[in-house]
């Protein structure tokens, strides 16, 4: 999900779609759906590079659900996201 964020921010920014509202038509997705996507762009740089780093084969013990990393990143402080990111992959 964070690489289609990633490529939703290119189609908006290269002007090939107007906004969020219009990427959600293209999707055929609920505009909720195209903005928790979008969100995902405010997790810290060097989470959003360990995340993408895994790719799609990336081992089991590297997977983590969507909605954890929605609530991670809800968090505005970055200091707290790599705190919580921290906790995270030691429980793992």
């Amino acid at each position: 999900m964070l690489a289609l964020a990633l490529k939703f921010e290119g189609l908006i920014h290269q002007g090939v779609v107007q906004d969020d509202a219009e990427l959600a038509r293209l999707g055929q997705v609920s505009r909720a759906r195209v903005t928790q996507i979008m969100n995902l762009l405010n997790l810290a740089a060097e989470i959003q590079e360990e995340i993408l780093s895994w790719g799609s084969g990336g081992p089991a013990q590297r997977s983590i659900p969507e909605t954890a990393i929605r609530t991670l990143s809800g968090e505005i402080l970055w200091s707290r996201q790599r705190e919580r990111w921290k906790n995270w992959a030691v429980a793992r």
